[in-house]
Parts: C-alpha cells; structure tokens; sequence
C-alpha cells in the first residue's frame, strides 16, 4: 500500500518530522522511518488541528486522549523490534494513528479502544485510506483480546500501575511488550520479554501518557 500520493501537500512536512524529529534523535530502524513518511498523521486529528499534525509533540482528539508525540511513538515502535511477520496487539486504538503504522509494519493489528467514539472514527479513517490488515473492537483493554493470542508483540498506549497480568498471558514465547508504568506524575517505558514463560523487564525512559482505564466507556 502506498497512499502518500494521496496526500502530497503534506508530505514535505512529513518528512521534516521524520527527519528533524525522529532521524536526528536517534531513531534508526528503516521500516518505522519509512511507516512514518507514508501514514498521513493529519487525517488522524481533528480537522480544527491539521496544520499543527507534523509538530513534535501530543494533540487532543476527543474523550480526554491525545494522539502521541510523533518521537515517543517512534521510539516505542522501534524498540518492540517489529517483524513483518508480527501479529500485534494494540491497547488504546485512539483516533488510529499508531494502528496504521502497525498495520504496514507487521502482518495482523489487533487494537482494543474504551471509548466508542474513537474506535469508529479510527476504523473509518484507516478504511478510508485502505488498511485491511486490523481489527478494532471497544473493550477492556486491560484484558486483551484472548479470541486471536498468543501475540508477538505488544504495545500500549496508556499508562498502568503495574503490568497487566491478562496481557503478559497473551504474550507468545519470546514476545515483547512495550508498557508505560507509574502514576501519572512518575512515569516509565517499560520493554517486557517473556523469557521461560517469565517477565524480563527493561526500563527505558521517563513519559506521560494517560492512565490506562478499565472498562469500556458504557460499562457498568
């Protein structure tokens, strides 16, 4: 798939942020750079905020949640050290973003939203711009999504107190998980390997996401 025709009157802009952003600081793996030139970041926040897309840092998109910066979603992204083979599982689909870089990455995208409104718009932007290889459901995201594991990767896109022991149960052997843990004034990026059916934790970096909320948002 290649939809940067699509949207040539933004893709100088793209990539001077892959550049000066995400080039310049450190990122490296050619897939993530690549993904992030060709996935048009302005269709995925609200029209209102389109020409602030390209800017490094987070942006509001309804229900209290932000899409990333466009360097931590980079780095988290190259961390996880994705393989075009990867069935990954999202946590916090929001307005669909990293779900498109996902999905021209790896082989399958499975991505679990809370808020409804959300999910729908995603699911209509990326078939609107004609990813084929995801499915997003509202739910739990704490609980994952049993019906397709084991995953070999995982990531997600809120911040927990503590790994989500559902989520470490649908890891495969050898699988990956980028985490953000803590309470919202002490954050860390946590990458999780499941060595023997273990955690093996790495800690990475100080963030700030939002918290990571159990339940859809109609629940209860």
């Amino acid at each position: 798939m290649d939809f940067t025709s699509q949207h040539d009157r933004f893709r100088e802009q793209r990539e001077a942020m892959v550049s000066s952003q995400l080039a310049a600081r450190g990122i490296w793996d050619r897939r993530v750079l690549e993904a992030m030139v060709r996935v048009p970041r302005h269709e995925f926040v609200p029209e209102s905020l389109r020409r602030d897309a390209y800017e490094d840092r987070p942006l509001p998109i309804g229900e209290g949640q932000t899409i990333s910066q466009p360097y931590i979603v980079a780095a988290m992204l190259e961390r996880l050290a994705l393989q075009s083979t990867d069935r990954v599982l999202e946590i916090g689909t929001g307005s669909g973003y990293v779900t498109a870089l996902l999905a021209l990455i790896c082989a399958e995208v499975y991505s679990v939203e809370r808020h409804m409104q959300l999910a729908a718009f995603a699911e209509t932007a990326l078939n609107r711009l004609e990813y084929r290889n995801f499915r997003i459901r509202v739910g739990d995201g704490r609980l994952g999504w049993l019906e397709y594991a084991p995953f070999d990767a995982i990531l997600v896109s809120a911040a927990t107190r503590e790994m989500p022991p559902a989520l470490f149960g649908q890891m495969r052997e050898g699988g990956r998980m980028m985490v953000p843990v803590g309470p919202s004034s002490d954050q860390e990026l946590q990458l999780i390997r499941r060595i023997n059916g273990r955690p093996e934790v790495r800690i990475l970096e100080g963030c700030r996401f939002v918290p990571l909320v159990e339940g859809p948002e109609n629940s209860g």
